[in-house]
């Protein structure tokens, strides 16, 4: 405000020819944004932080939780000359225009604005900032409420290392198909434990803790009609995710992400090159079913036997060249769905339903997932579960999975 006159402070600008039916002309233009930008900039914005990376609410204290307007309108171009960024992108009529206006929290506006040139936040980069913002509230808005998806994370310790989930990468990752149900997951895993797969306790204590919370969490509200659709992200030992996605089943209506090496990121690429799973059947059909999946690196039979003894019968599942970042799409998941499912009918073909089926998995998470998905509790082998552990020498019994179960 002007000290002297306690009106907002104005620039005196001249308008062209045109502006004025022909005459030179003077008008006063303020920092007063008009209720319909400022309606537009609420709207566009989602009542959201467009700083990238911030997404504050600005409609509520993030401490109290109480309603109160936070938001501030900052100019892209600077009001006056000498502000952060300058005014020499802009015509001086449409500084205050909705195009030049982004809408901040307080923190975000006070660091774009530190710089008088703005330093690092160009004008250009807060135009692609405004720009992506409300490109992606219009792709949440335009949804269909059919598109909601409730995320699961699932996290347990793998070796030494604990399990870093985070909703809003997990988020970030179902669009522009669905969009999260709430701005909360449901989560599944074990805070801060203490227990690593070199304790025998570990499977039981994990396995117990998994299908707990997953029959509070998730099962009843699927029952209750109030969960229709489960976007799962997880990072845990191989069992477990096998112990997962069995107590999901096929039915549940979800999709199952892959978290990728290269870039890592739980989104899924453009574009993946066709994946060819093979399955190679044991010479002899005598001694106990084995069932191997090859898919992160390969498995000789010397790591089974060395278990199990030599009285096996090796199915396995793999792909011409095994790696840790294998799976890409989700054409991948559901071809190797679909191998799945056959192969288990056939191992059940030749071994009966109540012969234990023993699994040794060396796989990604999404295919580990989808094979405990993939089974049927009244129709499939009882399960025994193994799992790699370096500091034990190598695969150890983890889990069972009986049959019914």
């Amino acid at each position: 405000m002007d000290a002297a006159t306690k009106r907002p402070t104005a620039k005196r600008i001249k308008l062209s020819k045109g502006d004025a039916g022909g005459v030179s002309s003077f008008r006063e233009v303020t920092r007063h944004i008009s209720e319909e930008i400022q309606r537009l900039l609420w709207g566009r914005a989602a009542a959201r932080c467009e700083f990238s990376g911030c997404n504050k609410p600005l409609w509520k204290s993030s401490v109290t939780q109480e309603p109160v307007n936070i938001a501030q309108k900052a100019h892209i171009y600077a009001f006056s000359t000498g502000g952060s960024r300058g005014n020499a992108g802009i015509a001086k009529e449409k500084l205050n225009d909705f195009d030049n206006l982004i809408l901040v929290c307080h923190e975000c506006h006070r660091k774009i604005d530190k710089a008088k040139d703005g330093g690092c936040y160009t004008a250009h980069l807060l135009q692609a900032w405004k720009a992506s913002h409300e490109r992606r509230v219009e792709i949440v808005t335009g949804i269909h409420p059919s598109k909601k998806s409730h995320i699961v994370l699932y996290g347990a310790n793998v070796g030494d290392h604990s399990s870093p989930l985070n909703f809003a990468e997990a988020a970030h990752a179902l669009f522009p198909l669905r969009y999260p149900a709430n701005d909360h997951p449901l989560l599944l895993g074990t805070v801060n434990s203490s227990f690593t797969d070199r304790n025998p306790r570990f499977w039981e204590l994990e396995a117990a803790h998994l299908t707990t919370q997953f029959r509070r969490r998730v099962k009843e509200r699927i029952d209750s009609g109030e969960v229709n659709h489960l976007s799962v992200f997880a990072m845990a030992p191989q069992p477990l995710l096998i112990l997962l996605g069995s107590l999901m089943i096929d039915i549940t209506n979800a999709e199952v992400f892959q978290r990728h090496r290269e870039p890592q990121t739980w989104d899924w690429p453009d574009r993946a090159a066709r994946l060819a799973f093979r399955v190679e059947e044991p010479s002899s059909f005598e001694g106990s079913p084995v069932l191997v999946l090859a898919l992160s690196a390969p498995v000789t039979d010397e790591r089974i036997t060395a278990v199990l003894g030599p009285d096996v019968a090796i199915w396995r599942v793999t792909v011409p060249h095994p790696n840790t970042d294998l799976i890409k799409s989700r054409k991948h998941l559901s071809d190797f769905r679909t191998v799945i499912r056959a192969l288990l009918d056939r191992i059940k073909a030749h071994h009966g339903q109540t012969t234990p089926l023993h699994i040794f998995p060396v796989a990604g998470i999404s295919t580990s997932v989808e094979l405990g998905r993939v089974r049927m509790p009244k129709a499939h082998m009882p399960w025994h579960l193994y799992d790699q552990v370096n500091a034990r020498g190598g695969f150890v019994p983890a889990l069972s999975i009986p049959l019914g179960a």
